[in-house]
């Protein structure tokens, strides 16, 4: 049985929307805060969110979902959305989540803990286990919802039409730069972890050097780091070191060939063993996952070495763990490459995020008309959104003409005429001017965990965006809630003790 929120108040509770806070910090806390306790305290954003929340339910090895009645009483759904919050919002990984959860007061106060009686404590498997619940999809429509509040608050009037800037930044992934020879030590390294598990489980031979095999396949893999090609003029001596190095690749593939079949080998013996169970299936799966893997970077390896061809740039794969990882040249000073997926967002006028999408294996121009398609789709009121040069296309141009009121898309290349009129036009300027403001939003997500995504998977990916974007117009609900009361100057009471 799992809970919005436990309406049964304990003894020493203080109640959420009663909680003080500081609203002179400047701290990032304070503002979180602020904004999650604007959406308790206001009826009907409180109504849909928590309608939202319910869906929040663990789901059964076979798809199906929980029930809500039965079971043991998990964690509420305020609470996990109060912790996603505050982990992306701080930028935090699991460790520092869990020492705010159990030892920050004025958080544990807004997720419903009395500060001086209730000693519950959370687990770090906890935490991962309940935060993973969230899905992209009701993260965005929580978005929506604060959103939506947001502009109740900073609007002038409800009928004010919204203008947005668009544009994209990499979310880099967790992984190490990708050569194909550390991309087959990774894969054979876990081939190899994975057999001696297997082995160790079921009393099988063959892997009790499990350790030293590793060691001896690290000691050529690092032989091959240290070679480096010639630069003499002797072309002798450039032959020399071209045949030093194609021995030392063919020593290294040999050596990897020979863990892959002893891994089949300890494939075949383990299902052939009678009553196999689940947990050995899976493990047996993932062997064959990074056996795939080594097997598909062997082929790379040898066909640029030893048989001197260049590799096409979309048969690369940049990360055996993130394989959703993609090379990302975008001409930036300084950073010649990012290891990542894009990310494009689309912020309005209230700096509010209205909509984002991960925009894997697409570019700038392949996403522009869906996201005003699905930020109009939210926000009716959009009306006119700036892009830069690297969404354009004549079709592009076209059909956001057709959705939009003005569309600020400059053009690549040389200008006609009509574009030169077109790109003069005061309205035009004037929006080309306030769109280096998404920079400040990209600045501020960046500071809410998407400068690195540490979560595995797309799905992991995903989600951990949605949840960044959320935090982070929470963020924003936050600090235009203290800039009202700031204007109303309305004086900050005490905190008080209720009476035992």
């Amino acid at each position: 049985m799992r809970n919005v929120i436990n309406t049964q108040a304990s003894l020493g509770e203080w109640p959420i929307g009663d909680i003080v806070l500081d609203l002179k910090s400047r701290d990032d806390i304070p503002k979180l805060l602020v904004g999650l306790q604007y959406i308790y305290k206001t009826p009907g954003l409180r109504d849909e969110v928590f309608a939202i929340l319910q869906d929040i339910i663990p789901r059964h090895v076979d798809g199906k979902k929980a029930s809500h009645t039965l079971g043991r009483p998990g964690m509420e759904q305020w609470k996990i959305l109060v912790l996603g919050v505050v982990r992306l919002g701080l930028d935090a990984d699991y460790d520092r989540l869990q020492e705010l959860a159990n030892q920050h007061n004025t958080l544990r106060q807004m997720l419903g803990h009395a500060d001086w009686y209730d000693k519950h404590t959370y687990e770090l498997q906890t935490l991962k286990d309940n935060l993973r619940l969230f899905t992209p999809e009701l993260l965005g429509r929580i978005n929506d919802a604060v959103v939506r509040a947001g502009h109740t608050l900073g609007k002038k009037s409800p009928e004010d039409v919204l203008t947005g800037r668009c544009d994209s930044f990499v979310v880099e992934t967790d992984v190490h730069f990708p050569t194909d020879i550390n991309l087959l030590y990774d894969a054979i390294r876990k081939t190899i972890g994975c057999c001696a598990q297997i082995s160790n489980t079921h009393a099988l031979k063959g892997w009790r050097q499990s350790a030293f095999n590793l060691r001896h396949f690290k000691k050529s893999y690092r032989t091959i780091q240290k070679l480096k090609h010639s630069t003499s003029k002797d072309e002798s001596l450039r032959a020399a070191k071209q045949q030093e190095i194609r021995c030392a690749h063919k020593s290294y593939l040999e050596e990897a060939l020979g863990y892959l079949q002893r891994a089949h080998q300890t494939r075949v013996e383990v299902l052939a063993m009678p009553g196999v169970s689940l947990c050995d299936v899976a493990q047996i799966a993932s062997l064959d996952g990074y056996r795939a893997h080594a097997e598909r970077q062997i082929d790379p390896i040898r066909r640029r070495v030893l048989a001197g061809e260049k590799i096409p740039h979309n048969e690369k794969v940049f990360s055996i763990f993130e394989p959703h990882t993609e090379w990302i040249s975008k001409g930036k000073a300084g950073v010649p490459v990012e290891l990542g997926v894009r990310v494009c967002v689309l912020e309005d006028q209230h700096r509010f995020i209205l909509h984002h999408q991960v925009m894997a294996k697409q570019t700038d121009d392949q996403s522009a008309v869906s996201m005003v398609d699905c930020a109009q789709a939210r926000f009716p009121t959009l009306r006119s959104v700036s892009f830069d040069k690297g969404f354009h296309s004549p079709a592009n141009r076209q059909a956001l003409e057709a959705r939009l009121d003005l569309v600020a898309l400059p053009k690549k290349g040389r200008h006609s005429v009509a574009d030169r009129e077109r790109e003069t036009a005061p309205a035009f300027v004037r929006a080309r001017h306030q769109h280096s403001a998404v920079e400040s939003a990209i600045n501020g997500l960046e500071h809410c965990g998407l400068d690195r995504c540490p979560d595995h998977g797309m799905a992991g990916f995903q989600r951990y965006v949605a949840l960044a974007v959320l935090a982070r117009n929470i963020h924003r609900l936050g600090v235009v809630v203290r800039e009202r009361s700031a204007r109303k100057k309305t004086p900050i009471p005490e905190p008080q003790r209720r009476a035992a």
